[in-house]
């Protein structure tokens, strides 16, 4: 597998410039009348920008022996990740026929446009509802984020630990930043398996569902027609 430096730089060369949908609409002009399909597309792609920002601040800090920082900041990048795989995994849903192709369209909306402070008109998905649907794909993501919350929350291991050490014997507390030494030779590997999994929902899951849902809706399309409520299509 190629180094972290060697993967983020390959990434950056393989980053999405431009999406333009008249491109989209020639390849396939049923499936890509809907919006979900533009919307999918573009939620793979700003994830991609997202998550190679994320990682590569990650490391940045990392080097420099900033472990808490690093460390917040891997826990977003898992949370971009996770994100796609429950796209992928809502795809491959209402192809098996077990979603909604409606509902599944408001999901990318809130997915891409999702906000808590109502600075959109769609809410946000709840992280966690996610992360625990991903869990039933990648078990063990919601045992590694919740390590990562720990240092990023001020919880015992976050604020007590990472920043002092207590002498109950003699009544002292002494006080120094603990952070790097307790998860120095630990970022590195947690940053390689959220960067392969990343690359396995970004070049094959997504690529396979999203062909499969272009044929599957233009299969189903006059169905979905007499089904839409309002705003199912451009």
């Amino acid at each position: 597998m190629p180094t972290i430096p060697e993967t983020l730089a390959n990434w950056q060369k393989s980053l999405c410039p431009r999406i333009e949908v008249g491109g989209l609409y020639a390849r396939n002009p049923i499936a890509h009348k809907w919006k979900a399909t533009f919307r999918s597309l573009e939620l793979r792609e700003t994830a991609f920008w997202r998550i190679h920002d994320l990682l590569t601040q990650t490391y940045e800090l990392h080097l420099s022996g900033r472990a808490l920082g690093a460390r917040i900041l891997l826990r977003s990048a898992i949370e971009t990740l996770a994100t796609l795989i429950y796209l992928n995994q809502s795809t491959a849903a209402v192809i098996a026929g077990n979603r909604d192709f409606h509902a599944f369209s408001d999901l990318t909306a809130r997915l891409l446009l999702g906000s808590r402070d109502k600075s959109t008109d769609h809410q946000a998905v709840n992280i966690i509802s996610v992360l625990e649907k991903c869990e039933r794909r990648y078990p063990g993501i919601m045992g590694l984020y919740a390590l990562l919350s720990e240092s990023a929350h001020p919880n015992c291991e976050g604020l007590c630990f990472g920043y002092s050490r207590i002498d109950h014997d003699n009544h002292v507390a002494e006080y120094t930043n603990y952070m790097t030494a307790m998860y120095a030779d630990k970022l590195e590997p947690e940053m390689e398996l959220c960067m392969f999994v990343f690359e396995h929902e970004y070049t094959t899951e997504w690529s396979q569902q999203f062909e499969q849902l272009e044929a599957w809706i233009t299969e189903n399309d006059e169905r979905l027609e007499a089904t839409k409520g309002g705003g199912g299509s451009v």
